[in-house]
């Protein structure tokens, strides 16, 4: 409360014999309007509007300028009537017009609050400097200071708001008792105590706001990084489940037309000389479009979100291998079945990978190899199982087997269990293919 020691108020509101500064003494700097994030994200200081006042939902609809401006008017209000009310028995010069524009323009200021806090604040201060030097009555700076001072702190000038507080109360100090040999006593008076309190009451709420903020913002964030993990998961699920079905669609469609077209190849050959043998031929389609149709409701009912009661048949494994070598063998290829190492029953899934990796070689034999004959081979070990299909044929067929739709299914089967598969021509002649399929501890 700068006025001299026999004033109503003192402390450092004592008007300053002095003239009122040019200038802010140098350019400062358009800090935005922002709060600290708790992120490791070196980001400028700038942050939403809604840093500035409250955030209560009603509160949501009103426009960031409409509460600058009724800030502004209030305080503008406020400082006119304190201009108004002021006395000090010493003080050499009445409120004029010129009194009265200095405490609007502390107002007015305030419409800039959120471009630039720290800026608003200075500017505040050599406001009310000009006041005090120009020898007009003295009041507290707590009227002119305390929402300026607020809105630095809340957008992240903490430090600098409080050594410009500090420094502006041990100026208005040290003016009355070096300058004026006033009694130290009497300077840090009762008004000017509660000057100190309640401005470091506005820093202190101030800063609990913007950690606050800053503390729901980063929840905020982290929630939104929550969800977005749970989409990219969700995408990754249903890009893998449409990997599937259009594995499990390829190996069955292409086993069971090769099939079929086995069948078909044999009863135009023998309709006319062995009827019976071509309605053999002719029921065996029958059986394989009826296998077929079964999986493949098996496999398009995973899509049907609402038909829990859809049909479905029991998904294929090793145990229907037979079925597999029987195709292979009304197509003229001879296939043997080896089988090593204790047998056991596998995972569901495992069963089914071995059973297409099988699928899918066998049918490759019968369409592309021109083979006389096929092994398989299923190597039962500790910690894996091994399926090897090797047959006598012409080997690579140009870069098709290697690069084809169906040994890239069975390389991802495979590597779904964490395992591999590898397919190429065979030392001894013909196409070689060989998957190691990890098993779990439980079936080691």
């Amino acid at each position: 409360m700068m006025g001299r020691a026999n004033a109503a108020d003192i402390g450092p509101e004592r008007r300053l014999r002095m003239r009122p500064r040019s200038g802010a003494g140098g350019r400062l700097r358009p800090a935005a309007y922002a709060a600290r994030t708790m992120t490791p994200v070196a980001a400028r200081r700038t942050v939403p509007e809604e840093m500035v006042g409250d955030r209560q939902p009603w509160r949501h609809d009103i426009p960031p300028r409409a509460v600058d401006a009724a800030l502004a008017a209030a305080v503008a209000a406020a400082m006119v009537l304190t201009v108004s009310v002021a006395e000090e028995a010493e003080a050499t010069r009445a409120p004029d017009q010129l009194a009265y524009l200095l405490g609007i323009a502390v107002g007015a200021l305030l419409l800039a609050r959120r471009r630039f806090p720290i800026g608003v604040l200075i500017g505040s201060v050599g406001a009310l400097f000009a006041y005090y030097g120009l020898d007009y009555p003295a009041f507290s700076p707590a009227v002119a200071l305390t929402v300026a001072a607020y809105t630095a702190v809340v957008a992240g000038h903490r430090i600098a708001t409080a050594l410009l507080l500090a420094g502006i109360m041990l100026f208005g100090v040290g003016w009355q008792t070096l300058a004026e040999d006033t009694d130290l006593a009497s300077v840090i008076g009762t008004n000017t105590l509660a000057d100190v309190a309640l401005l470091t009451a506005v820093v202190l709420l101030g800063e609990a706001i913007r950690n606050r903020r800053a503390w729901t913002d980063e929840v905020r964030l982290r929630l939104q990084r929550a969800e977005e993990d749970r989409a990219r998961e969700t995408a990754r699920r249903i890009e893998q489940e449409r990997l599937r079905i259009a594995r499990e669609l390829h190996d069955v469609l292409a086993h069971t037309i090769t099939a079929i077209g086995v069948q078909a190849r044999v009863a135009a050959d023998v309709v006319g000389e062995s009827p019976l043998q071509a309605e053999g031929a002719l029921r065996a389609i029958r059986d394989h479009s009826s296998q077929a149709i079964a999986e493949l409701r098996a496999t398009v009912g995973v899509l049907r979100e609402d038909d829990s009661d859809a049909p479905r048949a029991p998904e294929p494994g090793l145990a229907q291998l037979g079925v597999l070598t029987d195709m292979a063998v009304r197509a003229g290829v001879q296939v043997e079945v080896d089988v090593a190492g204790r047998t056991r029953t596998l995972p569901a899934a495992v069963d089914l990978t071995a059973y297409r990796i099988v699928q899918e070689s066998l049918t490759n034999v019968v369409r592309h190899a021109r083979a006389r004959s096929a092994t398989v081979t299923l190597r039962y070990e500790r910690d894996a199982l091994t399926v090897l299909v090797q047959d006598d044929g012409r080997g690579l067929d140009g870069a098709a087997q290697v690069t084809g739709h169906g040994l890239i299914g069975m390389r991802e089967r495979a590597a779904a269990f964490g395992g591999t598969l590898q397919a190429g021509p065979a030392a001894s002649g013909g196409f070689r293919v060989v998957a190691r399929i990890p098993l779990p501890e439980a079936t080691a």
